[in-house]
């Protein structure tokens, strides 16, 4: 999920001139041998509070799938939608569809679960002075329009296009046809919330409330999350363990360090520097799956150096000049794969993947790249600076690595640098307050396993996760008629040539695909990782 705000670690707040140590210690607390303990998790402090429609990053994304559960979940071996609180979703015009809820759904706190708690939860998720980074999911809803305008203020308080039947059923009427809609619903922005949320907004902040297998028992910002198994959880999917620990690590090279001196149980990210030896160090006890997150390079559109004409032969040379098999081979050990198009493999063809449809543009050509980049114009400013957040010992070693492939190409070791930003916070807020000096560190974990969301919040003119503001009407254009498609191999071949422009424009360097990544100690079991990168901690014993 998330935006290209996927970020695997974040700042511990209280380390200031220290060195990079977690925030919380100790390992796993035994369940007495039923696998019921208390895992113990790395981590990184989320970006906003833990609202659903706030929360487009991958650190908070993992609290909300273990708090809350919506109307749709997505398969952790497959990624395919399935019925949560859905009993059925139906409609006769992709258009119109109707809600029914099952039975029996509590939140932690008592209260029902209706179809209230799900219009509510989504009013408040689009209106515009609620500011939630999400809202951007809720506009194809009718009425969009009203509550969160491009321009000005809100007109209406809530979505015309949704209207509760019954405490089990509601209807949604979208502004034009989404065959795929209900396929969405399992995005953690479309969640229920429980009117303790609205009644006292600020106690639910501190300690959220939802209807998932945990609830979250205490919090201490730049530490430690503390969360526990809910045993009166209505799902099917109850919590085999009694509860995980999220600690919050600096840098994810520590939290290996801690794991493999038995004061960490699971860590979702093994560091680069690591790769080497992970396999002797933990033999089956390392995971490397496939995963829907791609990592590119995005460009500041705002900055008018960047958008100008001949600026698209820059950006398909710099493009050219990056030796992504090299880098994926040295720096990754092959826990990347070269990336071909801007979409994911674990899509397949059926769902829109296509290998190659990058073309030469992603394949390493020195000698072209350099003659590119002059035909452009030259760099802006004479050099390239590309940003990432330096709080992880990933990012440098890969952005030298591509700096270097850079400055070979291009015969010039000052053609491009590395611009390190203290903390994934900092990172994000210069991201968002457009203070970008070139292109910057990106990446995309699929909210839902479908073409659309590779494309429409990244590159859709205004949208959520589109960090650089670029826009192109074609693109626009393509992605509307792809939505309102019914049958879904037209709706593809639609989606695959709004990423044609994305190409021609070079909209952001594609880089590699990432693989799904994960160590455990020898007191944990069953561990396993969802098509979206994150551990099914549920599912995970503690002996």
């Amino acid at each position: 999920m998330r935006g290209a705000t996927h970020a695997k670690w974040a700042a511990c707040a209280a380390a200031v001139a220290l060195a990079a140590t977690a925030c919380g210690g100790g390992g796993s607390d035994s369940g007495g041998g039923d696998g019921s303990g208390i895992l113990s998790s790395s981590w990184g402090d989320p970006q906003n509070p833990l609202e659903p429609a706030n929360t487009n990053e991958v650190q908070g994304g993992k609290v909300l799938d273990m708090l809350f559960r919506g109307l749709k979940r997505y398969n952790a071996k497959t990624g395919k939608a399935e019925d949560m609180m859905a009993d059925k979703i139906d409609s006769s015009d992709s258009q119109n569809f109707t809600v029914t809820i099952k039975d029996g759904w509590k939140f932690s706190n008592g209260e029902a679960v209706t179809a209230q708690s799900y219009v509510d939860a989504w009013n408040y998720g689009a209106s515009l002075k609620n500011n939630q980074k999400n809202a951007y999911f809720f506009g194809y809803i009718d009425g969009y329009d009203k509550v969160h305008p491009d321009s000005g203020s809100q007109s209406a308080e809530k979505l015309s296009g949704l209207a509760v039947k019954d405490a089990k059923s509601f209807t949604v009427k979208l502004n034009q046809k989404f065959s795929t809609f209900p396929d969405t619903l399992g995005y953690a922005a479309y969640s229920p919330l429980p009117k303790a949320f609205f009644d006292n907004h600020a106690a639910w902040l501190k300690k959220p409330v939802g209807n998932g297998p945990y609830t979250v028992d205490s919090y201490t910002k730049g530490s430690q999350m503390s969360l526990r198994k809910w045993d009166a959880y209505p799902g099917t999917d109850k919590a085999v363990n009694g509860g995980v620990d999220l600690k919050v690590y600096t840098d994810n090279n520590t939290a290996y360090t801690d794991l493999m001196a038995g004061n960490l149980d699971l860590v979702d990210d093994v560091p680069a520097s690591q790769l080497k030896n992970v396999k002797s160090d933990l033999g089956d006890r390392y995971i490397n799956t496939p995963a829907g997150i791609i990592q590119t390079l995005a460009f500041p559109f705002y900055d008018k150096n960047w958008n100008k004409s001949g600026m698209e032969k820059v950006r398909k040379g710099l493009s050219m000049a990056i030796n992504r098999k090299q880098i994926t081979q040295t720096i990754f050990q092959n826990t990347r794969t070269p990336a071909t198009d801007w979409t994911s493999p674990v899509l397949g063809a059926e769902g829109g993947y296509k290998s190659g449809l990058c073309g030469d543009a992603c394949d390493y050509n020195a000698g072209e790249a350099k003659k590119l980049v002059q035909d452009g114009g030259g760099l802006p400013g004479g050099q390239v600076k590309i940003s990432y957040n330096a709080d992880t010992g990933s990012h440098k070693e890969w952005v030298d690595a591509v700096c270097n492939s850079i400055n070979n190409a291009l015969g010039n070791d000052k053609a491009c640098v590395g611009n390190p930003v203290g903390t994934f916070a900092d990172f994000r807020n210069q991201i968002g307050r457009h203070k970008m000096p070139g292109p910057f560190r990106a990446g995309w974990q699929m909210d839902y396993p479908l073409i659309q969301n590779f494309l429409q919040p990244l590159y859709y003119t205004n949208a959520s996760s589109n960090d650089g503001q670029w826009s192109n009407k074609d693109f626009d254009k393509l992605v509307n008629e792809a939505n309102a498609e019914t049958d879904s191999a037209k709706a593809i071949k639609l989606f695959q040539q709004a990423e044609g422009v994305v190409r021609d424009n070079m909209a952001a360097i594609p880089l590699w695909y990432q693989n799904g990544s994960a160590g455990y100690s020898d007191k944990v079991s069953n561990v396993a990782l969802n098509q979206f990168s994150v551990p099914v901690y549920s599912e995970i014993k503690v002996s």
